[in-house]
């Protein structure tokens, strides 16, 4: 994943101060800032250097901003503190500095996911207090409980106390998650519940939009989807590979033809739910599963 201001060129003639919200490498945050500081200062008597970056930084080594950023040394939790201090970081950056540079520096999937997911909560917290978007903005996306609540309607056998839910989707989402999306699913109508036999069914299509078809924030869609992902992984060490299926190939493709396998790919996630939805107005399923589809670069492109 590389943001605007990560693929700005080194040799930008005119480099800005950069934006801790807009990386997701936090080795390039610090090269950027390291490349403007230079720029800002190359008519001072002193310019930038990494060793006066050290001072103040209250480092002994004259160049360990240099070995961080080139990744031959990695930061403690005490060096992101004196990072912090040199970048002079406001306390709301600083956790978001630290965040960012334990997201970079884990190695095990499942945590790099788990912490890449807490990065995007807190970044999206902090857009919240600042106003970028209202809270009413949090609707406009179904989080994975809420898509899954729903669609487990289409399963035979359900209770939808909170207890049985929580034991039913194996301990993913604890109590108070569960009440609050089904409350969601419950006032709009989305689900209902036949006032003669209690039976819990779909009252109408899942929403996803925002308020006054205002555009859903980009940040939203992300925290849903690195979910799903998140969700993928668990099942990936906690369920049994006869109950799954994970796949994956690498290719190499020119933008026609990455084009030409999205559109393929969007036509035959259509064509399966379309049909498995037929299938449900007459019978009721066994599982709710999740299909991720996921196609990403994780190369640069050709020069």
């Amino acid at each position: 994943m590389q943001t605007s201001n990560e693929s700005q060129k080194k040799d930008s003639a005119l480099p800005s101060s950069p934006v801790l919200a807009s990386y997701t490498d936090f080795r390039q945050y610090l090269s950027d800032y390291f490349d403007f500081k230079k720029f800002e200062s190359a008519s001072a008597l002193r310019p930038y250097t990494y060793s006066m970056f050290s001072v103040a930084a209250n480092i002994k080594s004259p160049n360990y901003l240099k070995l961080i950023i080139e990744g031959k040394r990695n930061l403690s939790n005490e060096m992101i503190l004196k990072f912090a201090k040199a970048l002079k970081l406001s306390k709301e950056d600083t956790d978001e500095f630290k965040a960012l540079v334990q997201y970079c520096q884990s190695k095990d999937p499942l945590d790099r996911n788990q912490k890449l997911k807490r990065l995007s909560e807190l970044r999206m917290q902090r857009q919240m207090r600042a106003g970028t978007f209202n809270t009413q903005a949090l609707d406009a996306v179904p989080n994975w409980v809420t898509w899954v609540l729903y669609t487990l309607a289409d399963q035979k056998d359900v209770n939808f106390e909170l207890n049985s839910l929580m034991k039913t989707m194996k301990g993913r989402a604890n109590q108070d998650e569960i009440k609050k999306a089904l409350d969601r699913l419950f006032k709009t109508g989305e689900l209902v519940k036949d006032p003669i036999t209690g039976l819990v069914k779909k009252g109408r299509a899942l929403m996803v939009g925002g308020p006054n078809n205002d555009p859903i924030p980009v940040e939203l869609v992300r925290k849903l989807q690195s979910e799903l992902i998140y969700l993928g992984l668990e099942s990936l060490y906690q369920d049994q590979a006869s109950e799954r299926e994970f796949g994956a190939v690498t290719l190499s493709l020119t933008k026609r033809e990455f084009e030409k396998v999205k559109f393929e790919l969007r036509q035959l996630k259509k064509r399966i739910y379309k049909d498995i939805s037929v299938k449900r107005e007459i019978s009721k399923g066994d599982k709710v599963y999740q299909m991720n589809i996921q196609l990403f670069p994780v190369t640069k492109d050709s020069e």
